[in-house]
């Protein structure tokens, strides 16, 4: 494929006309994508990632039977869902039989942040109460009605908690509020739950939904402790509200022995509403609701038409009927799990080796790495993790870092990812932190001894090397960039200077 731009005009062109607001990755030196193939992507030189981050390419990057799909689909037609057509009730069912049995009813959107500000309307409309409870570190989308119950994201801005809004600790057993050493963590944070419900309560107001996603992705890929959903269901259902399980990042086989994430929590606890989105079409913008036939037919009786002009059109169900098959013929499930045990097997060792590791949590491939300056007070390194990220991209793995302090390696791959994958991406990190830890113990060998007013500080040198991976992010000036259409670029830098 021939770029349009260099890189250098693409950033150009992006700093003009995309929003300030709207990041990249590796801001600092950000990776210029042209092609995608399974678990692996190519920059505009032909280099080689291995993406370790990339739920959306649920199937892997590019995967021929899903652009056969989508090809053969558009070819024939696309509309929109007020005309009858097999593809949206084939999808349907199809996605139903992977539920349990109460959740049947399906309102197709375009992504993830539709489908939770639809199922808080679903919610509100079931028995007409107004109040949310999420939890800490949330986020569940980008629309108006979704930044007010993220706290991820309105914590940050100068947003101020709405009233209606009412947010639960975060069920973190190792760095939250109630640890792995406490004797009922899942009881306990449940119980913050119902005291949040009894002063809702007391004030007037009554309880719509609480909202969480199955295992929390943004917030540090938090696995809340076994029992804490069921717990959280018992007070919310007895509150008259309803529980929304968010699996938009981690449904779809993603944690390997179950299809959906909240099943891992044991077969009593079924949420009331499902929302999905980001795998479901394999890069193709198409997200889902599933619900029961009862909450169903109240947000029908409020009167108002649900329509979505390309919600569940043929070519979105198309293609995520072939996502389907993939998973299942080439058994991404069982892949999940194998490999995902793997890398915590691998990871597991890591973290015996290195005193930066803290923590490893996961299931299937779904898994974080929680960095810590030390481990008796669990403080998060933060400038360790980005330092981190940065070598691993130059070491052609890519990888991100989130939660609240940003110190969580991330590994969410295309299911396709293998443990010869898995090895390689180890063994950059190991190589990684080995350097990173010697550094920090020269740092501190250093602090210990008397210091000369022309040397760097400890800090100042600590400092170097944690930024020394922001490299120039100008181009290599070979007339060579994936083997085409290279001329055109110099010229258009001129004009771009002028």
């Amino acid at each position: 494929m021939c770029e349009l731009y260099s890189k250098r005009d693409t950033l150009a062109l992006r700093g003009e006309h995309i929003g300030p607001s709207c990041k990249v990755f590796f801001a600092a030196d950000p990776i210029k994508i042209v092609r995608a193939q399974r678990q692996y992507m190519f920059d505009e030189r032909g280099r080689r990632y291995l993406d370790c981050i990339n739920n959306v390419a649920h199937v892997g990057h590019c995967h021929p039977d899903v652009v056969r799909a989508a090809l053969a689909q558009m070819e024939l037609l696309n509309t929109n869902s007020r005309f009858l057509h097999d593809n949206m009730v084939e999808y349907a069912r199809r996605l139903a039989a992977t539920l349990p049995g109460p959740l049947s009813v399906c309102y197709f959107t375009n992504s993830g942040s539709e489908a939770n500000d639809l199922a808080l309307r679903l919610a509100r409309q079931f028995r007409g109460h107004q109040d949310v409870i999420t939890l800490d570190h949330a986020y569940h989308g980008h629309v108006s009605s979704l930044i007010e119950i993220s706290p991820y994201k309105f914590r940050k801005g100068k947003d101020v908690k709405k009233e209606f809004v009412h947010v639960a600790p975060n069920p973190d057993t190792y760095r939250g509020k109630y640890r792995e050493d406490h004797v009922d963590s899942a009881q306990a944070y449940a119980d913050e739950v119902k005291r949040i419900i009894e002063d809702v309560h007391s004030s007037g107001r009554k309880i719509a939904a609480f909202i969480a996603e199955s295992m929390q992705s943004c917030g540090g890929q938090i696995i809340p402790p076994a029992g804490y959903f069921q717990k959280v269901a018992d007070h919310v259902h007895k509150a008259g509200g309803v529980v929304i399980a968010d699996e938009v990042q981690v449904g779809f086989g993603r944690v390997g022995t179950h299809f959906w994430s909240f099943q891992v929590h044991g077969e009593d606890f079924v949420p009331d509403i499902v929302t999905m989105g980001k795998p479901m079409g394999n890069g193709h913008p198409m997200a889902c609701v599933v619900t029961t036939k009862e909450i169903a037919e109240a947000f029908n009786s409020s009167g108002m038409e649900y329509f979505n002009t390309y919600g569940g059109n043929p070519v979105s169900c198309a293609v995520g009927l072939a996502v389907l098959d993939v998973i299942e013929n080439e058994d991404l499930q069982g892949n999940a799990t194998r490999v995902g045990n793997y890398i915590i097997e691998l990871l597991n060792k890591q973290k015996a080796k290195h005193t930066l590791i803290g923590d490893i949590r996961g299931v299937g491939l779904f898994i974080g790495i929680d960095l810590v300056k030390d481990q008796e007070h669990r403080t998060p390194a933060t400038a360790e993790a980005q330092h981190v990220i940065y070598r691993m991209k130059e070491s052609g793995v890519l990888l991100s870092a989130d939660g609240p302090h940003r110190n969580v390696l991330k590994i969410k791959p295309p299911m396709c990812f293998t443990e010869d994958d898995a090895t390689v991406m180890v063994q950059q990190l190991d190589a990684i932190l080995t350097d990173l830890e010697a550094t920090r113990s020269i740092t501190k060998r250093a602090a210990s001894s008397s210091t000369s007013c022309g040397a760097k500080m400890p800090m100042e040198a600590a400092e170097d090397l944690l930024h020394e991976n922001k490299a120039d992010s100008t181009e290599n000036p070979s007339r060579m960039r994936n083997g085409v259409c290279t001329e055109q670029h110099s010229a258009l830098s001129k004009r771009l200077k002028t």
